[in-house]
C-alpha cells in the first residue's frame, strides 16, 4: 500500500475503534472479536518493505520496540475499560478517562520511536505501525473477553414468596 493509502487505513481503524469504545457496549464471548486485527496483521505482512533493508539490525530494534509498544498499549487499555454484569447476564464494556491516557502516552510513544528511527536513518513503512494497531487491538480484546468469562451475574434478591418472582421491598410510610 501507498503511504497515503497506509495513513487513512490507520486514521479510519483508530477513529472507528476509539468511537466504538468510549460508548457502552455489549461484550460478546462468541463473536469473532479476532477478525479486525487478523485483517490488519495481513495487510500490513503483506508488504514488502517492513524493515528497512538497509539498516536491518536497526530497523528491527524499532520495529520490535513498536510492537511491545503496542501490545503493552492494548493490555494498559483493557485493563482500564470499565466492565460489569447487567441482572440479565449480559456483559457491557466501556472505556474510560484512564483510556483517554493510555492512548495519549501510546501515540507519544510511538511518535518517539518514529523520531528516533528517523535520527538513526530508518526507513519507517506504515505497515509497522498497521502491525502494531493489530496487536494493540488483539491483546485489548483477548483481554477483555477473559475478564469477561470471570465475571458471574449479579445474584438475584430473595423472592418474598418463593415463588421466583423478585419484588421490590415494599416500606410502610412513617
Amino acid at each position: 500500500m501507498s503511504g497515503l493509502v497506509d495513513a487513512l487505513v490507520i486514521v479510519a481503524v483508530i477513529a472507528l475503534v476509539i468511537v466504538r469504545q468510549f460508548r457502552a457496549s455489549r461484550v460478546g464471548t462468541d463473536r469473532r472479536w479476532w477478525l479486525l486485527p487478523g485483517v490488519l496483521a495481513v495487510l500490513a505482512l503483506r508488504e514488502p518493505h517492513l524493515l528497512d533493508t538497509r539498516h536491518p539490525t536497526t530497523a528491527a530494534l524499532v520495529f520490535g520496540a513498536e510492537v511491545i509498544v503496542g501490545l503493552a498499549m492494548g493490555a494498559a487499555w483493557a485493563w482500564t475499560t470499565r466492565i460489569w454484569v447487567e441482572p440479565d447476564g449480559a456483559v457491557w464494556s466501556r472505556s474510560t478517562r484512564a483510556s483517554v491516557a493510555v492512548w495519549a502516552v501510546g501515540i507519544g510513544l510511538r511518535l518517539g520511536l518514529f523520531g528516533i528511527g528517523t535520527l538513526l536513518g530508518v526507513h519507517q513503512d506504515g505497515s509497522a505501525l498497521i502491525l502494531a494497531l493489530a496487536g494493540t487491538l488483539l491483546v485489548r480484546s483477548g483481554l477483555l473477553i477473559w475478564r469477561a468469562q470471570s465475571l458471574r451475574p449479579a445474584p438475584v434478591s430473595a423472592t418474598a414468596y418463593r415463588d421466583g418472582v423478585p419484588r421490590s421491598a415494599w416500606k410502610e410510610p412513617v
